[in-house]
Protein backbone atom coordinates (compact mmCIF):
# COMPACT_ATOMS: atom_id res chain seq x y z
CA UNK A 1 0.00 0.00 0.00
CA UNK A 2 1.83 3.37 -1.22
CA UNK A 3 0.10 6.32 0.77
CA UNK A 4 0.66 9.92 -0.69
CA UNK A 5 0.23 13.55 0.96
CA UNK A 6 -0.04 16.96 -0.53
CA UNK A 7 0.19 19.59 2.03
CA UNK A 8 -1.31 22.89 1.94
CA UNK A 9 2.15 25.30 1.80
CA UNK A 10 3.17 23.05 -1.79
CA UNK A 11 -0.32 24.12 -2.95
CA UNK A 12 -1.49 26.89 -1.30
CA UNK A 13 -0.79 29.03 -4.37
CA UNK A 14 -2.11 26.46 -6.68
CA UNK A 15 -4.68 24.75 -7.82
CA UNK A 16 -4.10 20.83 -8.63
CA UNK A 17 -5.47 20.19 -11.44
CA UNK A 18 -5.52 16.22 -12.10
CA UNK A 19 -7.39 14.21 -14.62
CA UNK A 20 -7.62 10.78 -15.01
CA UNK A 21 -9.03 8.28 -18.04
CA UNK A 22 -11.03 6.17 -16.10
CA UNK A 23 -13.84 3.67 -18.35
CA UNK A 24 -13.73 6.63 -20.73
CA UNK A 25 -14.49 9.09 -18.52
CA UNK A 26 -12.46 11.75 -17.84
CA UNK A 27 -12.40 12.70 -13.83
CA UNK A 28 -10.98 16.47 -13.38
CA UNK A 29 -10.66 17.68 -9.63
CA UNK A 30 -9.02 20.52 -7.65
CA UNK A 31 -8.72 21.67 -4.09
CA UNK A 32 -6.75 23.38 -1.45
CA UNK A 33 -4.96 20.55 -0.23
CA UNK A 34 -5.71 16.81 -1.06
CA UNK A 35 -4.28 13.70 0.31
CA UNK A 36 -4.36 9.94 -1.31
CA UNK A 37 -4.54 6.28 -0.58
CA UNK A 38 -3.47 3.74 -3.44
CA UNK A 39 -4.26 -0.27 -2.96
CA UNK A 40 -4.34 -3.11 -5.26
CA UNK A 41 -8.23 -3.11 -4.83
CA UNK A 42 -9.46 0.51 -3.12
CA UNK A 43 -8.72 4.05 -4.87
CA UNK A 44 -9.28 7.24 -2.18
CA UNK A 45 -8.51 10.73 -2.89
CA UNK A 46 -9.42 13.51 -0.19
CA UNK A 47 -9.90 17.11 -1.24
CA UNK A 48 -10.31 19.46 1.14
CA UNK A 49 -10.63 23.72 1.06
CA UNK A 50 -12.59 24.70 -2.20
CA UNK A 51 -13.19 21.05 -4.01
CA UNK A 52 -14.06 20.69 -6.70
CA UNK A 53 -14.56 17.36 -9.01
CA UNK A 54 -15.91 17.77 -12.86
CA UNK A 55 -16.74 13.88 -14.65
CA UNK A 56 -18.65 13.73 -17.92
CA UNK A 57 -21.62 14.68 -16.80
CA UNK A 58 -21.47 16.02 -13.21
CA UNK A 59 -20.11 19.06 -11.65
CA UNK A 60 -19.57 19.10 -7.94
CA UNK A 61 -18.40 21.71 -5.38
CA UNK A 62 -18.03 21.10 -1.46
CA UNK A 63 -16.02 21.63 1.56
CA UNK A 64 -14.72 18.48 1.50
CA UNK A 65 -14.60 15.68 -1.55
CA UNK A 66 -13.73 12.20 -1.39
CA UNK A 67 -13.03 9.77 -4.27
CA UNK A 68 -13.11 6.13 -2.97
CA UNK A 69 -14.13 2.51 -4.42
CA UNK A 70 -12.70 0.90 -6.96
CA UNK A 71 -11.39 3.10 -9.81
CA UNK A 72 -13.05 5.99 -8.01
CA UNK A 73 -15.99 4.65 -8.34
CA UNK A 74 -18.24 6.90 -5.45
CA UNK A 75 -17.83 10.36 -5.02
CA UNK A 76 -18.98 11.83 -1.89
CA UNK A 77 -19.10 15.79 -1.14
CA UNK A 78 -20.03 17.19 2.20
CA UNK A 79 -21.00 20.65 3.50
CA UNK A 80 -22.24 23.69 1.09
CA UNK A 81 -22.63 21.42 -1.65
CA UNK A 82 -23.25 22.76 -5.16
CA UNK A 83 -23.63 21.33 -8.08
CA UNK A 84 -25.40 20.15 -11.87
CA UNK A 85 -25.91 17.37 -14.04
CA UNK A 86 -24.60 19.02 -17.31
CA UNK A 87 -26.33 15.86 -19.07
CA UNK A 88 -30.12 16.15 -17.73
CA UNK A 89 -29.91 19.75 -16.60
CA UNK A 90 -30.51 19.61 -13.36
CA UNK A 91 -29.04 21.87 -10.76
CA UNK A 92 -29.14 21.40 -6.97
CA UNK A 93 -27.60 21.94 -3.81
CA UNK A 94 -27.23 20.44 -0.22
CA UNK A 95 -25.38 19.45 2.68
CA UNK A 96 -24.45 16.28 1.91
CA UNK A 97 -23.58 14.33 -1.60
CA UNK A 98 -23.32 10.40 -2.35
CA UNK A 99 -22.81 9.81 -6.33
CA UNK A 100 -22.21 6.63 -8.32
CA UNK A 101 -20.50 7.16 -11.43
CA UNK A 102 -21.32 3.27 -12.59
CA UNK A 103 -24.59 3.29 -11.93
CA UNK A 104 -25.45 6.92 -11.71
CA UNK A 105 -27.52 7.33 -8.99
CA UNK A 106 -27.21 10.16 -6.66
CA UNK A 107 -28.32 10.62 -3.20
CA UNK A 108 -28.54 14.16 -1.83
CA UNK A 109 -29.23 14.51 1.81
CA UNK A 110 -29.92 17.71 4.38
CA UNK A 111 -32.16 20.61 2.88
CA UNK A 112 -31.65 19.16 -0.62
CA UNK A 113 -32.64 21.94 -3.20
CA UNK A 114 -33.16 21.03 -7.20
CA UNK A 115 -33.94 22.61 -10.03
CA UNK A 116 -34.87 21.47 -13.75
CA UNK A 117 -34.04 24.14 -15.67
CA UNK A 118 -35.38 22.63 -18.76
CA UNK A 119 -39.14 22.40 -17.40
CA UNK A 120 -38.78 25.12 -14.86
CA UNK A 121 -39.51 22.86 -11.80
CA UNK A 122 -38.24 23.71 -8.46
CA UNK A 123 -38.03 20.94 -5.73
CA UNK A 124 -37.20 21.35 -2.09
CA UNK A 125 -36.81 18.02 0.69
CA UNK A 126 -34.44 16.79 3.21
CA UNK A 127 -33.44 13.40 1.22
CA UNK A 128 -33.60 13.01 -2.74
CA UNK A 129 -32.31 10.07 -4.89
CA UNK A 130 -32.11 10.89 -8.45
CA UNK A 131 -31.74 8.23 -11.04
CA UNK A 132 -29.87 10.02 -14.06
CA UNK A 133 -30.70 7.16 -16.49
CA UNK A 134 -33.85 7.43 -15.89
CA UNK A 135 -34.24 11.07 -15.31
CA UNK A 136 -36.62 10.45 -12.02
CA UNK A 137 -35.97 11.77 -8.43
CA UNK A 138 -37.35 9.91 -5.09
CA UNK A 139 -38.62 12.77 -2.62
CA UNK A 140 -38.62 12.30 0.92
CA UNK A 141 -39.59 14.63 3.95
CA UNK A 142 -40.95 17.83 3.71
CA UNK A 143 -41.02 17.79 0.17
CA UNK A 144 -42.47 20.99 -1.85
CA UNK A 145 -42.54 21.34 -5.88
CA UNK A 146 -43.04 24.28 -7.50
CA UNK A 147 -44.53 24.60 -11.23
CA UNK A 148 -46.18 27.58 -12.86
CA UNK A 149 -48.98 28.30 -10.97
CA UNK A 150 -48.43 25.46 -8.53
CA UNK A 151 -47.22 24.63 -5.28
CA UNK A 152 -47.09 21.09 -4.15
CA UNK A 153 -46.24 19.75 -0.83
CA UNK A 154 -46.50 16.40 0.69
CA UNK A 155 -44.14 13.92 2.87
CA UNK A 156 -43.39 11.51 -0.22
CA UNK A 157 -42.89 12.07 -3.53
CA UNK A 158 -42.11 11.02 -7.21
CA UNK A 159 -40.71 13.31 -10.04
CA UNK A 160 -40.58 12.01 -13.53
CA UNK A 161 -38.93 14.26 -15.39
CA UNK A 162 -39.11 12.83 -18.76
CA UNK A 163 -42.87 12.22 -18.28
CA UNK A 164 -43.43 15.56 -16.55
CA UNK A 165 -45.50 13.69 -13.86
CA UNK A 166 -45.50 14.12 -10.19
CA UNK A 167 -46.85 11.54 -7.46
CA UNK A 168 -47.60 12.03 -4.36
CA UNK A 169 -48.54 10.47 -1.17
CA UNK A 170 -48.48 11.33 2.85
CA UNK A 171 -50.80 14.36 3.70
CA UNK A 172 -49.74 15.71 -0.57
CA UNK A 173 -52.10 18.92 -1.08
CA UNK A 174 -51.58 21.13 -4.28
CA UNK A 175 -52.58 24.80 -4.50
CA UNK A 176 -53.42 26.30 -7.75
CA UNK A 177 -53.73 30.09 -7.46
CA UNK A 178 -56.41 30.52 -5.15
CA UNK A 179 -57.72 26.61 -4.99
CA UNK A 180 -56.68 24.07 -3.10
CA UNK A 181 -57.14 20.06 -3.72
CA UNK A 182 -56.43 17.03 -1.04
CA UNK A 183 -56.25 13.54 -0.88
CA UNK A 184 -54.12 10.23 0.08
CA UNK A 185 -52.66 10.31 -3.09
CA UNK A 186 -52.21 12.66 -6.00
CA UNK A 187 -51.31 12.70 -9.39
CA UNK A 188 -49.96 15.64 -11.39
CA UNK A 189 -49.61 16.47 -15.10
CA UNK A 190 -47.30 19.00 -15.29
CA UNK A 191 -47.83 19.37 -19.04
CA UNK A 192 -51.36 19.23 -18.72
CA UNK A 193 -51.70 20.18 -15.36
CA UNK A 194 -54.99 17.80 -14.91
CA UNK A 195 -54.58 16.28 -11.74
CA UNK A 196 -55.74 13.07 -10.34
CA UNK A 197 -57.25 13.03 -6.81
CA UNK A 198 -57.55 9.15 -5.13
CA UNK A 199 -59.06 8.92 -1.79
CA UNK A 200 -60.52 11.08 0.70
CA UNK A 201 -60.90 13.96 -1.66
CA UNK A 202 -60.99 16.99 -0.36
CA UNK A 203 -60.76 20.54 -1.58
CA UNK A 204 -61.75 24.08 -2.08
CA UNK A 205 -62.47 25.78 -5.85
CA UNK A 206 -62.68 29.66 -6.04
CA UNK A 207 -65.41 31.30 -8.90
CA UNK A 208 -62.95 33.29 -10.94
CA UNK A 209 -65.66 35.55 -12.36
CA UNK A 210 -65.83 38.89 -9.84
CA UNK A 211 -69.14 40.67 -9.02
CA UNK A 212 -69.99 43.63 -11.08
CA UNK A 213 -70.56 46.59 -8.82
CA UNK A 214 -73.66 48.22 -8.26
CA UNK A 215 -74.81 51.18 -10.62
CA UNK A 216 -76.20 53.55 -8.41
CA UNK A 217 -80.18 54.57 -8.73
CA UNK A 218 -79.58 58.48 -9.44
CA UNK A 219 -76.32 59.35 -10.43
CA UNK A 220 -76.27 63.44 -10.28
CA UNK A 221 -74.38 63.85 -14.05
CA UNK A 222 -76.92 61.72 -15.19
CA UNK A 223 -79.46 63.38 -17.66
CA UNK A 224 -83.20 63.56 -16.23
CA UNK A 225 -85.14 60.75 -18.32
CA UNK A 226 -87.88 62.38 -20.70
CA UNK A 227 -91.49 62.79 -19.00
CA UNK A 228 -89.65 63.14 -15.68
CA UNK A 229 -88.22 66.79 -15.89
CA UNK A 230 -88.19 69.04 -13.03
CA UNK A 231 -89.06 72.88 -13.53
CA UNK A 232 -86.37 75.17 -13.56
CA UNK A 233 -85.44 77.28 -11.18
CA UNK A 234 -83.88 80.90 -12.38
CA UNK A 235 -80.08 81.15 -11.54
CA UNK A 236 -78.98 82.94 -8.49
CA UNK A 237 -76.65 84.54 -10.58
CA UNK A 238 -79.52 86.07 -13.01
CA UNK A 239 -81.30 87.30 -10.27
CA UNK A 240 -78.06 89.30 -8.90
CA UNK A 241 -77.38 90.85 -12.04
CA UNK A 242 -81.26 92.07 -12.05
CA UNK A 243 -80.99 93.41 -8.73
CA UNK A 244 -77.77 95.37 -9.63
CA UNK A 245 -79.21 96.59 -13.00
CA UNK A 246 -82.24 97.71 -11.24
CA UNK A 247 -80.41 99.78 -8.74
CA UNK A 248 -78.29 100.91 -11.20
CA UNK A 249 -81.45 102.57 -12.91
CA UNK A 250 -82.35 104.33 -10.04
CA UNK A 251 -78.76 105.65 -9.10
CA UNK A 252 -77.74 109.38 -11.04
CA UNK A 253 -74.40 108.45 -10.87
CA UNK A 254 -74.93 105.62 -13.37
CA UNK A 255 -72.92 107.13 -16.20
CA UNK A 256 -71.40 103.98 -17.98
CA UNK A 257 -72.32 103.45 -21.40
CA UNK A 258 -72.52 99.88 -22.78
CA UNK A 259 -71.89 98.10 -25.96
CA UNK A 260 -74.93 97.60 -27.63
CA UNK A 261 -73.47 93.97 -28.37
CA UNK A 262 -73.01 93.07 -24.82
CA UNK A 263 -77.12 94.31 -24.09
CA UNK A 264 -78.16 92.06 -26.82
CA UNK A 265 -76.17 89.63 -24.89
CA UNK A 266 -77.59 89.94 -22.20
CA UNK A 267 -81.45 89.91 -23.50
Amino acid sequence: MKTSFFSKKTIISLIIFLTFNLFAEEIKFSADSMSGVSGSKTDETKLTGNAFVKTSTMEIKADMISLNGEDFRYITAEGNVEGKNTETKMDFSCGKLRYDRQTKLAKLEDSVHMVDLENDVTTDAQLIEYNQNKEIATMQIGVSLKQKNNTCTAAFAIYRKAAQVLEMSGNPKIVQGEDTFRAQEIVLNLKSQEITLSGRVSGTVTDSKKEEPKQNKESPDESTKEGDEKPELPAITDILNKDAESKENDSPKAETVKNPEQKEEKK
